[in-house]
């Protein structure tokens, strides 16, 4: 999900599913570039803020880490082929 300051949040950021254990994992090693999202964050998902110096690759991991969490096992072993 994108969000341009989200209930005057102040974050231009994705809101994305991560794998298990992951999303503590970012904060803890980037917490000005990662947080827990509101509503979705206590199932894990995790938010990639867009307006820090992260690396266009770094967001990209994000998405794919996303997709590969949430899409039928099929069309990631599809899309990683």
């Amino acid at each position: 999900m994108y969000m341009d300051n989200h209930h005057d949040d102040g974050r231009l950021a994705l809101w994305c599913a991560a794998p298990e254990g992951a999303q503590g994992a970012m904060i803890e090693s980037a917490p000005a570039s990662y947080f827990i999202p509101p509503y979705v964050g206590h199932r894990g998902w995790l938010g990639v803020r867009l307006d820090r110096d992260l690396g266009w690759d770094e967001i990209a991991g994000a998405i794919e880490d996303a997709y590969a969490t949430v899409a039928p096992r099929r069309l990631v072993d599809e899309a990683t082929t």
